[in-house]
């Protein structure tokens, strides 16, 4: 017997808001199957606001009342039985958070959660990291975000400490050199002490920079890209324009400026912890939201 589910994630970043839209397969004897069916990304870049000024701007906020409107609306069309609404960074640290979730839930009827950093990278690492996680073998899996990077440490197949930083891209554009410097500085001694010992450690990235940088690359899925690829890259970039990085490598507007410093996040977390590769497996907070709902753990 077939049995096809449908459920939706809504994650609201510091860059985008995203609305992921999945089957869940369920045949009698074997695991289901989570298959993506739509992801719509609306670029609002709530980060500019909440890391700058504190609070969610009024033309914010009307664009996120039309987009969840948006997804409301393409939720009811694909049939989607369960959904849940997920706000990170941004939405934490604005001081006007708790009153747009009120706003925008009397406006739309969607519930909007905001979670912490721990709660977000456990979400994240309820997807399919099992898959790609070797017993034996040492990871250090980074999700980098508009306002925040979550860290978590796996060994012998068990998670082994995660951490959440404020050390997002759109943060990172936003503030001060000296304020980055010191940033890095507490990262990298995290790193360095959680990572400590742990031999041939590779790195797990997720975020839409990295999914870009793996695209770029042209590898095979599920082929990890060398230490030495991602800072040519790094180089490569750098030496771009923003305009150049829009007109010359399509990037998309809101991605050709954040991918800078997401890339350096990536390549100073592998110098940290001496991976010489990072696995791309495009997994992220809807995914995990979408796969919490199915086995009722939100």
């Amino acid at each position: 017997m077939l049995e096809i589910k449908k459920f939706g994630a809504i994650d609201i970043g510091s860059n985008a808001i995203r609305l992921l839209i999945s089957n869940v397969v369920v045949k009698e004897g074997q695991e289901p199957q989570f298959k993506k069916s739509s992801l719509v990304r609306v670029p609002i870049r709530l980060g500019a606001d909440a890391f700058v000024s504190g609070i969610i701007s009024e033309e914010n906020t009307i664009r996120m009342i039309d987009a969840i409107e948006a997804f409301k609306l393409l939720m009811k069309v694909h049939h989607v039985e369960r959904y849940k609404a997920c706000a990170t960074s941004a939405m934490r640290e604005a001081k006007n958070g708790v009153e747009l979730v009120e706003k925008i839930f009397k406006e739309t009827g969607v519930q909007i959660h905001i979670i912490g950093g721990k709660e977000e990278a456990a979400i994240i690492s309820s997807t399919d990291l099992n898959e790609l996680i070797e017993g034996d073998s040492s990871y250090l899996y980074v999700d980098v975000g508009g306002g925040s990077t979550e860290f978590t440490v796996f060994s012998g197949g068990k998670i082994i400490t995660s951490k959440s930083f404020k050390m997002g891209t759109v943060r990172l554009l936003n503030n001060k050199k000296a304020v980055n410097k010191e940033i890095f500085a507490n990262v990298e001694k995290w790193v360095k002490k959680n990572t400590n010992g742990l031999k041939n450690l590779s790195l797990i990235g997720s975020g839409g920079n990295i999914n870009k940088l793996f695209k770029m690359s042209g590898r095979t899925e599920g082929k990890p890209i060398s230490f030495i690829y991602l800072n040519a890259q790094y180089e490569f970039l750098k030496q771009m324009s923003y305009q150049e990085r829009i007109s010359e490598l399509s990037l998309n507007p809101d991605r050709a400026d954040v991918i800078i410093p997401a890339t350096k996040i990536y390549l100073s977390s592998m110098k940290w912890s001496g991976a010489r590769k990072i696995y791309v497996p495009k997994i992220g907070l809807s995914d995990g939201i979408i796969k919490s709902l199915y086995y009722n753990k939100l």
